[in-house]
């Protein structure tokens, strides 16, 4: 396996979903969003497992993580930009995660948004295009997507895909995520096979890769 597995672009209507690979990684231009500094840091990750950065080289350690995660084939992060003609055309919007379990033919989607895109409904395109991926391009079983508990927001976004695209909430699962701060929290998940995803053929963009 390799990052060939994935596109190195993906775009939708109004996304720009790019790869980050070992030769195209923009360490200082994430560390402006990611940074313990950073507009709106505190908001924008009050829900997930991973701290602020305290300096570039941090960000640049986990973007090669990321690469190598490409590399062996088990996962790809992309940056996400909306495209011409959406406000802020061409920054960097956020990043979103893609990670595989071969062994259980699964793939978990993963996303972080800064705040003034907020609200665009960029969370379900981007889902639209990790399904075309994982289904159509991986051809794996199911995909799974998770939140914690206090995140309405996410919850918001997540059940209005996972329902447009045939899926189920599955549950709230006790314990099941611990943070880089150390505390541990319950998550609640949901899931879409292959079989559900082709008979909902709920997609609103337009899907390609390069």
């Amino acid at each position: 396996m390799s990052d060939r597995l994935f596109p190195d672009v993906i775009e939708t209507d109004r996304l720009r979903l790019e790869r980050v690979s070992a030769d195209g990684a923009e360490p200082l231009a994430l560390y402006e969003h990611w940074g313990e500094r950073a507009p709106d840091i505190e908001a924008t990750t009050k829900h997930v497992s991973w701290d602020p950065h305290p300096h570039p080289s941090s960000v640049a350690e986990t973007l090669d993580r990321a690469a190598e995660r490409a590399e062996d084939g088990d996962g790809a992060m992309f940056l996400l930009r909306p495209r011409e003609g959406e406000p802020k055309a061409g920054e960097i919007a956020g990043t979103a995660g893609l990670f595989l379990g071969w062994d259980q033919r699964i793939a978990v989607f993963g996303m972080w948004l800064r705040k003034p895109f907020w609200g665009r409904g960029y969370s379900g395109e981007r889902a639209d295009a990790l399904f075309e991926l994982a289904f159509a391009g991986l051809d794996l079983d199911v995909v799974r997507v998770s939140h914690v508990p206090e995140n309405e927001n996410s919850e918001r976004a997540i059940t209005k895909y996972v329902e447009r695209h045939g899926g189920r909430r599955e549950g709230r699962f006790r314990n099941r995520v611990s943070f880089e701060d150390g505390s541990v929290h319950d998550t609640v998940e949901y899931s879409v096979s292959q079989s559900e995803w082709r008979d909902a053929d709920g997609a609103r963009t337009a899907v390609s890769f390069d």
